[in-house]
């Protein structure tokens, strides 16, 4: 039976087979270049907005160091973390998701956490959130998702509906709603929470093996968040509160810092995880896998200049050091692409020679030239190719990443890992929140879901039951809704 509804096409006409799963080499990937789709959306996504962030829009930032507080030489080779005591120049930047330029620091939104590491093997960017997991795993989702979190196409007003009916359809996203809507979806000030890469990681050493890791920025100030109520008035009272604490903080000394922890893995142990290791919405426990200390990030110095330093600041996942390298995390694979085209479009193709963004321990030495605004003495009379017969700077193969194996069938394929998308998230709501967290948490949920159609609140509820009886059945009660629709699911 052929379907009456429109046909979703690329911008030039092909049809589209598959809009939830872009195209890699087996089930757990890495993504695949020739995924014309994927990149034209990311790359239309990108240029959606001038000249303000798409995401990440609002934002505060400072400088200091990383210094190392324990040996991990034996996981990677990367030179900034080779020895206790040694210290890199960073620069951090904090950041409301989802809102304007103009939004208060105080909106329910996750917080990006972004750090760039001045090492003397070129820049080094840990792009992540203040929270350990996302709400979708595929790039292919990636712009759908942040239309709902912005403005209505017809009214330009915030909108429920669209907010919650793509959660709905999407029930990989009920672990980070749960932490979303927890007290950590707004938390007191940047200072006050915690960061993390997200992603899983690779670290190799100098022989050649290879790792999976996580990074988790703990807090040294502890965390501390806002209730709904508090947050409501705060965006009314000083909507600028979290970018204000923190120029404030520095200025009189009171210098923030976070000790970073990683949770490494053997690859062998990887296959047989009980979580498939590269998907965003998932966390290792830590009771599988305890975190390591590794150092302690303190930020000393404010900005001289907003706009040089804040504003003009790009961060790249994609920005890697030799000992540091991607995995085949199908949503880091679309950033290694998405950030540098997204900086591009928005500051330029030399944006990398801002002060701000220049590498500050090693001569940068390639064959890119022109552009806007190259500031720089272009390359002087130096070759702009490869190979040349003009001492002109060759690639070294010392500086390799270990191989990792991938195969399978290349074509759009859903996760088949063998897990459940609830187990984590009824497993934080059962385990880790107190009775507290769990009435403030029904309270945020059912105050902004109750703004919803009545058909996406009940498809919604049952994505709670399904991570928790008790957590879906206090949500359906909050909204009013009839219990019956809800049975079959106990």
């Amino acid at each position: 039976m052929t379907s009456d509804r429109k046909k979703l096409t690329t911008n030039f006409g092909k049809i589209v087979d598959d809009d939830q799963n872009s195209l890699t080499a087996g089930d757990r990937g890495p993504v695949l270049i020739q995924d014309v789709h994927l990149i034209e959306k990311l790359a239309h996504f990108n240029r959606e907005r001038i000249p303000e962030r798409i995401v990440h829009a609002k934002g505060a930032g400072a400088g200091g160091y990383f210094e190392v507080t324990n040996n991990v030489a034996k996981y990677t080779k990367a030179k900034f973390l080779s020895q206790v005591g040694k210290r890199t120049e960073v620069f951090a930047r904090f950041s409301t998701v989802g809102g304007e330029k103009g939004s208060a620091d105080a909106e329910r939104d996750p917080r990006g956490f972004a750090v760039k590491f001045y090492t003397e093997e070129g820049n080094y960017d840990l792009v992540g959130n203040n929270t350990p997991v996302f709400f979708i795993r595929d790039p292919l989702k990636f712009p759908d998702f942040i239309h709902t979190q912005k403005r209505n196409p017809e009214t330009n007003l915030k909108d429920a509906n669209m907010f919650w009916d793509f959660l709905s359809l999407t029930p990989e996203s009920i672990h980070q709603v749960t932490i979303l809507f927890s007290d950590r979806g707004t938390p007191k000030s940047h200072r006050h929470m915690n960061g993390y890469g997200s992603h899983t990681f690779k670290w190799y050493n100098e022989k050649g093996e290879y790792f999976w890791v996580k990074y988790h920025f703990k807090t040294d100030q502890g965390i501390q968040n806002l209730t709904r109520e508090e947050a409501e008035r705060l965006k009314g009272v000083d909507p600028d509160h979290a970018t204000r604490d923190l120029y404030n903080a520095i200025k009189r000394g009171d210098y923030p810092s976070w000790t970073l922890q990683v949770q490494i893995m053997k690859p062998e142990e990887a296959d047989d995880y009980r979580f498939d290791i590269f998907d965003f919405t998932k966390v290792w426990p830590h009771g599988d896998y305890l975190p390591t200390e590794v150092g302690r990030m303190v930020l000393n110095r404010n900005p001289e200049n907003y706009f040089a330093e804040v504003e003009q600041a790009a961060f790249s996942p994609a920005n890697f050091v030799p000992g540091i390298a991607a995995s085949p995390d199908k949503m880091l694979q679309g950033r290694l692409f998405a950030y540098h085209d997204a900086h591009r479009y928005r500051l330029g193709p030399n944006y990398h020679l801002l002060p701000v963004n220049k590498p500050k321990g090693v001569k940068v030495q390639n064959y890119q030239r022109d552009g806007f605004m190259r500031f720089d003495a272009n390359g002087g009379s130096g070759p702009n190719y490869y190979p040349n017969s003009f001492g002109g700077p060759e690639p070294d193969i010392q500086a390799a990443e270990p191989v990792f194996k991938v195969s399978g069938n290349a074509a759009r394929q859903p996760y088949t890992h063998p897990n459940d998308d609830f187990v984590q998230a009824g497993d934080l709501y059962r385990k880790v929140m107190t009775d507290e967290d769990r009435d403030h948490l029904i309270g945020n949920i059912v105050s902004h879901l109750c703004n919803a159609r009545k058909d996406i609140q009940i498809r919604q509820t049952r994505i709670f039951y399904k991570a928790d009886p008790d957590y879906g059945r206090r949500v359906s009660e909050g909204l009013g809704l009839d219990l019956k629709e809800f049975e079959s699911l106990r």
